[in-house]
């Protein structure tokens, strides 16, 4: 067989580009479908609208931290306070509860209620919210009308304004909670592609999500992979590298739902083995940063960062740091060469690269050539 020298990298839709992951592959390596068929427990609660802005400000509602920013425009929020004002039915909220805080997050509904809480406290959620929120393209009593601007009748109307919640609570399977992650992801699927790691920081929010968040900026990282990814692909790659360290021998297909699970199940870890994955990581990349740039997981003529050479490479080299210490840049840089070479490995960063056995085997010659270096 003859190896060849660059593998396709398709770019991707950040601006960079930088990082390959595996939607086009996955697509045909496995179903889009979780693993599970899922028992969730629900129940609606009509709230009104000034409890739910207080419960914003209060941190009892939890509005997810995620990149994706505030895009209604002015007029479509305006729509949305006016059909409260006149009384109309508006679209309900879905919420998650924290059993270990007592708080909601939200799975569906952050723009009507940052538009709520906006219209509340007199500025436009956009910008930093120093932009006057008045309301615009409504009826004519309304036009132009801050929420201090209304009439006393109107603003209790407005307050006693009902929005019913549907809080979701997953009763089965009983070790993770990745039904959220499903119902947020069908729920979000209209406009602009929702990717998986941007739902993640949307509903694993924890001491997991923050630390790779701080990871990402490890300039040794950055060295690799380029400016961040708007669309978070590279703190996925660092979730993947935390999953295949702590979890690969057990990793069973679609590769989107083994991270969801690795993500839920270790939301919040104890502090020891969050600093030794985070230090780990840190050798990790900076062993490939100081050997060899940003051609570290590329393969020769390739300009993306390839998911399954990375995960592959940087757990090898991860393990052989934790099992005997790290090896020279020379016998760093000669291991990716004979990886790439080697035939059984090529084929299995390149064909059904999320497929259970192309994962164990990658995983296995790259762990054995950096053990052996």
């Amino acid at each position: 067989m003859v190896i060849p020298t660059q593998l396709n990298n398709r770019p991707d839709d950040d601006a960079d580009g930088l990082i390959e992951d595996d939607a086009e592959r996955l697509a045909e390596d496995e179903p889009d479908a979780p693993r599970a068929r899922y028992e969730v427990a629900y129940y609606g609660v009509d709230f009104d609208v000034r409890g739910l802005v207080m419960r914003l400000q209060e941190s009892e509602i939890i509005i997810p931290r995620w990149q994706r920013d505030f895009v209604w425009s002015r007029k479509t929020a305006s729509a949305f306070i006016e059909s409260l004002l006149l009384g109309l039915p508006v679209p309900g909220i879905f919420l998650g509860n924290d059993p270990e805080t007592g708080q909601f997050y939200i799975v569906d509904g952050q723009q009507r209620l940052r538009t709520l809480q906006g219209f509340y406290e007199g500025n436009f959620p956009v910008g930093g919210g120093n932009r006057k929120f008045a309301l615009t393209g409504v009826v004519s009593r309304f036009d132009g009308m801050t929420y201090n601007d209304l009439k006393d009748l109107n603003r209790r109307e407005l307050n006693n304004s009902l929005i019913h919640a549907t809080v979701v609570k997953q009763d089965f399977p009983v070790d993770d909670d990745t039904s959220l992650y499903q119902i947020f992801k069908r729920l979000n699927s209209g406009g602009r592609v929702v990717n998986p790691q941007e739902i993640r920081r949307a509903v694993y929010q924890g001491a997991l999500m923050d630390e790779i968040e701080s990871l990402n900026e490890n300039p040794d990282w950055r060295k690799i992979v380029g400016k961040p990814s708007l669309r978070l692909k590279d703190q996925e790659m660092i979730l993947r590298f935390m999953a295949m360290l702590h979890k690969g021998n057990e990793y069973s297909s679609p590769m989107e739902e083994f991270l969801n699970v690795f993500t839920q199940t270790n939301r919040n870890p104890n502090d020891a083995w969050m600093r030794d994955t985070a230090d780990l990581f840190a050798q990790t990349v900076k062993a490939f940063a100081d050997s060899m740039g940003k051609s570290a997981f590329r393969v020769i003529g390739g300009r993306a960062v390839n998911a399954a050479v990375f995960d592959s490479m940087s757990v090898g080299l991860a393990t052989r740091i934790r099992a005997s210490g790290l090896p020279g840049d020379a016998a760093i840089r000669e291991v990716h060469g004979d990886l790439i070479s080697d035939e059984a490995y090529f084929d299995a960063i390149t064909q059904g690269t999320s497929q259970e056995r192309s994962v164990e085997r990658r995983l296995k010659i790259a762990k054995a050539k950096f053990g052996n270096a």
